[in-house]
């Protein structure tokens, strides 16, 4: 029998695009953990985009471009984590590094249409949305928690979308998408990127919506993403070194996000920038 979870996973799986044979194994030599290898961080502007330098080495994706990105703040946060790094350089700790060079590789040639209507395909299976009616005390905290973002986005957006105890998920009509849908078109191709990180950690397009309208915090959105694995864990116990380390991982995977987006929405001339240099090196 298919649970709602099992439905989730299989959203996801077939919204994941997987790079080719060779792109492949560029990306996984990437992800390997490596002796670091420099001393010093340190950023350089030309013709308004920022490029990184690990002592007089240009800083490369994985594809082997030139890692350069639009904006002064993203560059500082980007140096930060690699200056973080002690004696073995941990990929999975530098989430926003790892943000950059998907936008910059795009190594499974999606377009920014693409990527919204990877998003959009949340909606029908999105967190927030669902209730359990067994047990009864569940029911009742998903509505006290979840049933204010409902009621927030309704009103934000003009919409209605409603919670629903069935598996087949929520009613979303071709208005409702329609809506959503012009709203993401005004992100950029970076922030695009950012945004549909979000959406998969959170498993919510409603939550990621009112995160990046700071209506939410992080540590907001992550608790209510999580509110039915955290009443589980208080009914069953939780193994609290691996429940803790979940849960930071995921807030640091959602701040780099939310950064991402809101880095790389504020300067979207040199998005375009870089966008006009990836074709022509095409």
């Amino acid at each position: 029998m298919f649970t709602r979870f099992s439905i989730l996973c299989l959203r996801c799986n077939q919204q994941r695009a997987w790079p080719t044979l060779n792109q492949g194994r560029k990306m996984s030599s990437f992800l390997k953990d490596l002796k670091k290898f420099y001393k010093s961080v340190s950023i350089t502007q030309s013709g308004g985009l920022y490029e990184i330098n690990l002592d007089k080495r240009k800083l490369k994706t994985p594809m082997g471009k030139i890692f350069t990105v639009p904006s002064e703040p993203l560059a500082i946060a980007v140096a930060t984590e690699w200056e973080a790094q002690e004696k073995t350089i941990k990929k999975h700790t530098m989430p926003l590094t790892s943000l950059c060079n998907s936008a910059l590789d795009n190594p499974t040639e999606r377009s920014k249409e693409t990527i919204i209507q990877s998003i959009l395909h949340f909606l029908s299976t999105d967190t927030v949305c669902f209730r359990e009616e067994q047990p009864p005390e569940l029911y009742a905290l998903q509505q006290n928690e979840w049933d204010p973002i409902l009621e927030w986005v309704n009103k934000r957006y003009e919409v209605n979308i409603q919670a629903t105890t069935s598996l087949l998920g929520p009613e979303i009509t071709p208005e409702i998408k329609h809506v959503f849908e012009q709203h993401l078109r005004v992100y950029n191709s970076w922030a695009i990127v950012g945004y549909e990180s979000a959406v998969q950690s959170l498993k919510s397009l409603i939550l990621t919506a009112a995160l990046i309208d700071r209506h939410l915090t992080v540590e907001e959105a992550v608790s209510l993403s999580r509110l039915e694995y955290a009443f589980q864990t208080a009914q069953w116990g939780r193994v609290e070194w691996a429940h803790d380390l979940d849960e930071a991982e995921m807030k640091a995977r959602v701040a780099a996000a939310t950064l991402f987006v809101h880095f790389c929405s504020e300067n979207s001339k040199m998005v375009e920038k870089l966008d006009a240099q990836q074709e022509q090196s095409q």
